[in-house]
């Protein structure tokens, strides 16, 4: 009862949907009045969903139906017309010949009759009409219009001439490869467009006993032509065209599925065209025909007859004659081998890759241990036409110029079919393009919005998440496949990484940013380059090394500011206590210097908000332990002397000013606070760039314990009033 009630609201929903009058939007309008709620729309949504898929099956189903009988109809048409033309030739051809007879001949043709039944001179007489007759029989031409004798040099000579012809055509050297081959006809013809009847080019045609060669002009070289195509015969069907102003002489050539038209260049020279095409093609038939047969006869039968025939042979009793090898019989007469290239056409027009590479794998199967008779080679060809076909789609599905939505996954169908075609290096390369086009696509995408250091998180999680996905889909597809694939992952890696690096280095490193916001963008992106290495990928090395130059600039740009930061102030030094007037603001430098590693700072500091020691000193404190906090976070082995290198220069500027200002001061008092500057200097703030540096990198700094320990590291001038670097 309810599957009849399902099954007559769905007919009645679909009779809705189909009527003339249907508006989708008064539609919805009504069903969501109508609706009691959530329930009722998501019952009806499913309805619809049903009937859609139930809509797209049936189409299918349709279009291939009606793809099949149109495969069917446009081959029996082609018959038809091949057939009406070459009925419609031979009724030109007879009238043509009886035109041709002398009515001279007729009374000599009685006369000679009339002798010959009179009895006079009976033995000479018939064998004179016999021979005049045979005389007469030599007007009419055999079929093809070549003799029956003396083929031997008319081969010769025809071979000579298409390598002749064949020399002016660039491209096509394999043709004169094949034995037997030899040129039928040739001459100029124009292309057009099919759709639009549009002159595309100026071509040559070259017609073999067993394909067309088509061949462009080459307008810079006169007399030369550019291999275009080739078409095998028993392939090919051609179609004349009706003239229908100013188009006329044309003619179709039909390659399924694809057609080409062509226009000669009067009526007769396409006359010529279809009636040698037509010929040329029943002689090839003819030809595998026989070859067939010859190949299908019992071996062993003419060599016994001959051998009985021949009385000049000597008898060998003893030696016995050795078996005749019978060459193995191939059956292709099954339906499924029969109807094999038109199924491979279907798959293709229908994207239904799996089951052409099916087909072709049970092709595969099944004359895997067979010899290669001219049937079975004939049927190779065929299907290596589509296998050229098939490949040459699924390579369109992997361009870079196909959507990119769907992930790597989206390309695991074409992937896939290409390997079990053994296409494998061209998948893999095909592969990694589609992937890299895909994330410098995502990376193009972002917008760059908002703080720095959010971009850089944007642009790492869509990077890192692409590669690892990809990573991911390429181990999947290619397991089991030769190990150079893998190579040319690794290498495709690498230069996706250096993708990654030139946005993140115009937005990290062009624009100028702090050290600290450089160093945790620097930071990110090392954290997610560390989670590849969940798939055995470690790509860290190759970030560093990208990365390198922009951090060095970054570090010497940063140390100059300091550097100028510290001289200006340097300049205006007087060697006063700071006085920081609150209570708050003491408390706050404490934390700081705790913060920079400076945990005695507590000795420096007076009654009420006094410090002991200069302003100078105590900025040139906190910014370069900050300026090592930030440069160890950059830091790898790399950068190690570019580091300590800037730490010793920022230092030597603080060194020298205070050794200067104690050799130069001549007040007591403030000779003793510059010595105790000095003194937080060397014993304070020295160890601590020691033990942080030490902790950071891993092993300690010979040059900054030479640096603590000597007390006067330069010379200066004492008439002087500035430091010597």
């Amino acid at each position: 009862m309810a599957m009849a009630m399902s099954d007559s609201g769905a007919s009645r929903l679909r009779r809705q949907l189909e009527s003339g009058s249907f508006e989708a939007r008064l539609y919805v309008k009504q069903l969501s009045q109508q609706s009691d709620g959530d329930r009722d729309l998501q019952e009806h949504r499913q309805r619809i969903q049903a009937l859609a898929e139930e809509t797209a099956q049936n189409l299918k189903r349709n279009v291939y139906q009606n793809y099949r009988q149109f495969i069917e109809t446009a081959r029996e048409i082609s018959y038809l017309e091949s057939e009406m033309y070459q009925l419609s030739h031979l009724l030109t051809e007879q009238k043509s010949s009886l035109e041709t007879i002398p009515l001279t001949l007729l009374p000599a043709a009685a006369a000679a009759g009339a002798a010959a039944a009179s009895g006079g001179e009976e033995g000479g007489g018939a064998a004179g009409g016999r021979d005049h007759l045979r005389g007469q029989a030599g007007l009419f031409p055999t079929p093809g219009g070549a003799p029956r004798d003396g083929a031997g040099p008319g081969e010769e000579g025809k071979q000579r001439t298409l390598t002749t012809l064949l020399e002016k055509v660039e491209g096509c050297r394999h043709l004169l490869e094949t034995p037997g081959q030899y040129l039928v006809y040739n001459g100029d013809l124009v292309e057009y467009e099919a759709d639009h009847m549009a002159q595309l080019q100026r071509v040559h045609g070259f017609l073999m006993n067993d394909c067309l060669l088509v061949a462009t002009w080459l307008p810079q070289r006169r007399g030369m032509y550019r291999y275009n195509a080739l078409y095998p015969l028993d392939g090919l069907a051609v179609v004349n065209v009706k003239d229908n102003p100013p188009m006329k002489d044309m003619f179709k050539l039909l390659m399924f599925p694809e057609s080409r038209i062509f226009q000669a260049e009067n009526a007769k020279i396409k006359r010529e065209w279809l009636e040698v095409l037509e010929e040329t093609k029943r002689a090839l038939s003819e030809k595998k025909r026989r070859e067939q047969e010859e190949a299908a006869a019992p071996r062993g039968l003419p060599q016994v007859a001959a051998k009985a025939s021949n009385p000049f042979e000597e008898e060998e009793e003893d030696e016995p004659a050795a078996p005749e090898v019978e060459e193995e019989r191939v059956d292709l007469s099954m339906e499924w081998i029969q109807e094999l290239p038109e199924d491979l056409d279907v798959c293709i027009a229908q994207r239904d890759f799996e089951g052409a590479v099916d087909l072709l794998d049970k092709l595969n199967r099944y004359l895997e241990d067979k010899p290669s008779p001219p049937p079975v080679k004939e049927l190779r060809a065929k299907v290596d036409e589509r296998v050229r076909q098939l490949t040459e789609v699924l390579v369109f599905e992997l361009s870079p110029g196909r959507s990119l939505r769907g992930g790597p996954k989206a390309t695991r169908r074409a992937v896939s079919q290409l390997i079990r075609l053994g296409q494998c290096t061209k998948a893999c390369e095909l592969f990694l393009r589609n992937r890299a086009a895909a994330v410098h696509t995502a990376i193009r995408q972002l917008r760059i919005e908002g703080a720095t250091l959010l971009y850089i998180h944007k642009l790492c999680h869509v990077f890192f998440t692409s590669l690892l996905e990809t990573a991911r889909e390429f181990e999947t597809d290619f397991a089991g496949t030769d190990s150079g694939c893998y190579s040319a992952f690794v290498v495709w890696a690498r230069s996706a990484m250096g993708m990654f690096v030139d946005a993140f280095s115009k937005q990290v490193f062009d624009s100028k940013e702090s050290l600290s916001t450089a160093a945790e963008c620097v930071k990110v992106a090392k954290e997610h380059c560390q989670q590849l290495g969940d798939i055995g990928l470690d790509l860290t090395f190759i970030i560093h090394a990208l990365l390198v130059k922009d951090i060095q600039g970054a570090l010497h740009s940063y140390k100059e500011i300091i550097i100028e930061a510290t001289k200006h102030r340097n300049s205006e030094e007087m060697w006063r206590r700071m006085n920081l007037m609150t209570p708050e603001a003491l408390g706050k430098l404490k934390e700081e210097m705790r913060s920079c590693g400076v945990s005695s700072f507590e000795q420096y500091t007076g009654d009420d908000c006094w410090v002991n020691l200069s302003y100078t000193v105590v900025a040139f404190t906190k910014q370069t332990m900050g300026f090592l906090e930030e440069a160890l976070k950059l830091y790898f082995p790399e950068l190690h002397m570019v580091l300590l290198e800037s730490l010793m220069e920022i230092i030597l500027v603080a060194v020298q000013h205070v050794d200067y200002s104690l050799r130069c001061e001549q007040d007591p008092e403030k000779k003793a606070f510059i010595r105790q500057n000095a003194s937080f200097l060397y014993e304070t703030v020295l160890p601590v760039v020691e033990r942080r540096f030490e902790e950071g990198v891993g092993k300690p700094a010979k040059q900054l314990q030479d640096l603590r320990n000597a007390s006067r590291l330069i010379r200066v001038n004492p008439e002087s009033t500035t430091s010597v670097v």
